[in-house]
């Protein structure tokens, strides 16, 4: 049974989750509180079967608009990797690119600093038209290397333009997102969640076993160290694929002409 989340919202749609940030007064900004609520949401992916994509989004007129500084510093200091709240809020991300679910991000109006970042952890990101996106901590006085995008800008955009947003705070609108790979669909505001259940759609037609080993390879091919290392993760998780009933029901199914029944098996 879900916890009774207050600043995020979960709805349960066949097998993908729809996660809504949900503190559309304050833009979705961050507290310590949502940022609570969002570790143990993807804490407990990892165990969850029945999950097999989540689809993340914002309510109201943003995805997200970063920290909330009016909130921060207020009541308990949440304590995480021994830098405090820096490493509470920073754990976050390093749980949705561990979940073995895909994660579809949907973006619309300011997704700044924190809520940047939310978008570039997502495994996949479409944008709506609205949608405008920075790297804000180096306008606060602070460094662009933060939350991850550090790591994640450069592999989606490479370095000059992960330099270009990081280095100066700008913006980045949906258009020029489209041109540099940033998201890979812009569609109007809309039609976000129906394009995304296009998506989910497509996904949940893999078997769950290869969805998740996906996700996984691409996330180590993506760091290893050769093409020998890339072909070893990809041997293993073929292997593991191929031992699965879920394998010999993809091959009927593919002769026999008819979508495949998966038992996760």
């Amino acid at each position: 049974m879900r916890p009774n989340y207050e600043t995020i919202r979960i709805e349960r749609r066949g097998a993908a989750d729809w996660l809504t940030l949900n503190r559309p007064d304050a833009l979705n900004a961050i507290t310590a509180q949502m940022v609570d609520e969002l570790g143990d949401y993807f804490g407990g992916l990892v165990q969850d079967r029945t999950c097999r994509v989540v689809v993340m989004r914002g309510a109201g007129r943003a995805f997200c608009a970063g920290l909330d500084l009016k909130a921060f510093g207020a009541g308990e200091t949440p304590f995480g990797s021994g830098f405090g709240f820096q490493g509470f809020l920073a754990d976050i991300y390093v749980k949705m690119h561990r979940c073995p679910q895909p994660i579809v991000a949907l973006v619309h109006g300011a997704a700044a600093g924190g809520g940047f970042a939310f978008a570039l952890a997502a495994d996949i990101r479409i944008a709506g038209e609205s949608a405008r996106m920075n790297a804000a901590f180096i306008r606060l006085g602070l460094s662009a290397c933060d939350l991850g995008v550090s790591y994640f800008l450069p592999r989606t955009v490479g370095r000059s333009v992960a330099a270009d947003l990081m280095l100066t705070g700008r913006f980045i609108d949906a258009r020029r997102a489209l041109l540099t790979g940033l998201v890979s669909e812009v569609v109007p505001d809309d039609r976000l969640e129906q394009t995304a259940e296009g998506y989910v759609a497509d996904m949940l037609a893999a078997s769950p076993m290869g969805l998740r080993l996906t996700k996984e390879g691409l996330n180590l091919a993506i760091d290893a160290p050769s093409l020998e290392a890339a072909m070893a993760i990809e041997n293993r998780n073929q292997t593991l694929c191929a031992r699965t009933g879920d394998f010999a029901e993809g091959m009927r199914a593919f002769i026999e002409k008819r979508k495949p029944i998966y038992k996760d098996a």
